[in-house]
This record gives C-alpha cells, sequence and structure tokens, in this order.
C-alpha cells in the first residue's frame, strides 16, 4: 500500500461576465492592444462589475459540490488563497463558507500573492496527509480589478478578476501531491506591493489622495526575478524528483506574462503544446490562474499524469509543486 497522499479530485472555476478588451483599456488609459499584446500575451480579461472576492469563490465551490455529487456538509476545511479579500478581517474563507453553507468548515486566508494557491495547495495536504481531513476545499481567488489603478497603464493592463477552487482528498494509489519546492524573499516586496491599508500606513485621506491603496510595481525588476526563479524551480523540482521533459505531462504557470511562461517552459525543455496557457482570455488572476488553468484542461488531463505547477508572485514569493493526476474526467 503507497502511504496517504492528497489528490486532486475535482476542479471549477468562476469568471465574471464582464469582459474588457485592450481596446477598451486603450480608451481609459494611454496604450493599444498591440503594446499590451506584445509585452504580455494579454487580450482580454475578466473584471467584475457588482460583488467582492467571497462571491466568485463562493460559486467556483458551489460548481465544484455540484460536480462532485457533495453536500455543502461534506466539507472539512477550506483555505481560500487570496490578496484581495472582502475585509481585513473575517477571513475571506469565513464568508465563503457561510454563502455557500459549509456549517461544519472552519477555514483560514493565505496570503502569498501570485504564489497563493501553490501554498495553500500544500498547507491544504498537510491536513490529509496528517489524517485529520478527508475533505479540504482549496480555493485561489483575486478581484485584483478592486486595487488596480486604472491610471497607471503598466499594472491596469495586467490583471483580471477569478476564481478556482478544488476539492483534496486522500489517496493511496501513489497519486495526488508528490512534492513541493516553496521559497519567499521578503526584501523583493520594494519592487511588487500594495502600500497602504496595513498597519505600516493605515488608510488616511493622505494614503488615499497617494494613491497608496493600489498596486504598485517595477516592472522591470519583477520580471527579471520571476523569470530567473521560477524557471529555476521548476528545473529543481523535476531534477528532485527523476522528471525529464518526456515523462512531465503538463506545466501549469502562473498567467502573469507570457514571455515569462515561455522561458519556464524552456528551462524545463518542455513543447509548447505541454504548457497550459489561458492568459490571453483572462490575463493574470493573481491566486486564480493555476486553479483556472487546471479547469480549462480538465477534460485532457488522464489520471496519472505527471502536473508540475509553478508560480511567482509579489513579495517576493515563488515555488513549485510536483502532483500526479488522481481521475480521468
Amino acid at each position: 500500500m503507497s502511504k496517504m497522499t492528497a489528490a486532486i479530485t475535482g476542479v471549477q472555476g468562476y469568471l465574471p461576465d464582464n469582459i474588457v478588451t485592450n481596446d477598451d483599456l486603450a480608451k481609459v488609459v494611454d496604450t493599444s492592444d498591440e503594446w499590451i499584446l506584445t509585452r504580455t500575451g494579454i487580450s482580454e480579461r475578466r473584471i467584475m462589475k457588482d460583488g467582492a472576492s467571497s462571491d466568485m469563490a463562493a460559486e467556483a465551490v458551489k460548481g465544484l459540490l455540484a460536480k462532485k455529487g457533495l453536500s455543502p456538509l461534506d466539507i472539512e476545511l477550506v483555505i481560500v488563497a487570496t490578496v484581495t479579500p472582502d475585509f481585513p478581517f473575517p477571513s475571506t474563507a469565513n464568508v465563503v463558507c457561510d454563502k455557500v453553507g459549509m456549517t461544519n468548515a472552519w477555514g483560514f486566508d493565505l496570503k502569498a500573492a501570485c504564489s497563493g494557491f501553490i501554498f495553500a495547495l500544500q498547507t491544504g495536504a498537510k491536513f490529509i496527509e496528517a489524517g485529520t481531513h478527508k475533505r479540504v476545499i482549496v480555493v485561489g481567488v483575486d478581484k485584483m480589478s478592486s486595487i488596480i489603478d486604472y491610471q497607471d497603464r503598466t499594472t491596469c493592463v495586467i490583471f483580471g478578476d477569478g476564481a478556482g477552487a478544488v476539492l483534496l482528498e486522500p489517496n493511496e494509489e501513489g497519486n495526488g501531491i508528490i512534492d513541493a519546492i516553496l521559497r519567499t524573499d521578503g526584501s523583493g516586496r520594494k519592487y511588487l506591493i500594495q502600500p497602504a491599508g496595513g498597519s505600516e500606513n493605515p488608510p488616511t485621506i493622505q494614503t488615499v489622495e497617494d494613491r497608496m491603496h493600489y498596486v504598485k510595481q517595477e516592472g522591470k525588476a519583477v520580471f527579471k526575478f520571476a523569470v530567473t526563479n521560477m524557471a529555476e524551480v521548476s528545473a529543481e523540482i523535476m531534477e528532485k524528483n527523476n522528471l525529464t521533459s518526456e515523462n512531465v505531462d503538463w506545466l501549469v504557470p502562473h498567467q502573469a506574462n507570457l514571455r515569462i511562461i515561455d522561458a519556464t517552459a524552456q528551462r524545463m525543455g518542455l513543447p509548447k503544446e505541454k504548457v497550459m496557457i489561458n492568459i490571453q482570455r483572462y490575463g493574470n488572476t493573481t491566486a486564480g490562474t493555476l486553479p483556472l488553468c487546471l479547469w480549462d484542461w480538465e477534460s485532457q488531463l488522464k489520471k496519472g499524469d505527471n502536473i508540475i505547477l509553478s508560480a511567482f508572485g509579489g513579495g517576493f514569493t515563488w515555488g513549485a509543486i510536483y502532483l500526479k493526476w488522481a481521475y480521468n474526467s
């Protein structure tokens, strides 16, 4: 009998209906479809007009439960990865549990920016592996439009809103989460940060006037760190687990920038046919990108597929997870 692992047994996404194209943004800031597309690979993104992160997360979770034929009461733990919580407190996980009716579950939020989903996935897996929980839902959700400055053409073109949720359950067949390498470097916070709203810079009239509650990014520095670290950690987890470009079936990369994705795939020796890319349609949904990729490609995944999830986020945070897919759709 294999040791117990935590396996993804279901995935579901949710995207707002409102589509904002590059041409739409060109009416708001000094940019163009060609400028955005060549630098990021993004053509359009979804923007939520009304509602909060918990609303998108709740819809993804409801869809997941319906797909799996589960009651909300069957869920024991909910972990929500987000940098756009509904409130400083209570946690968005708490709100999602209430909106979905998961009254038997406890939960918490995890904040690791664009790496949030893999950090939360590894955290949730430990509750399964410990034998204390049998059904854990991990959500990646962000309403990035709520913290993006639509006067800043360097950031507003990148981000979109969306949510994805996965169900983790015990597996003794050798499938599930096999290994993870997670990293942080807080010195990178100066390059990608939301400066105000926390205890260092509490909200004041001045912080609002100075537009400090929006995401601030030094694009060149972030790009350099992301290309290097996301590619290296992906190659590292392959080497650690004796994987090659031939037996890796899929790379699920964070959808921040097409050039970063291409660099990561190249470092791993993977052809484009093995790389999940939907950045052109959704933009960077931060913690939502990885589960949304899994949702989009779910029908193509086969039991036993070797999959590597890789991400890089503000702060800095980065990492990779190696998992074996646990079911056929």
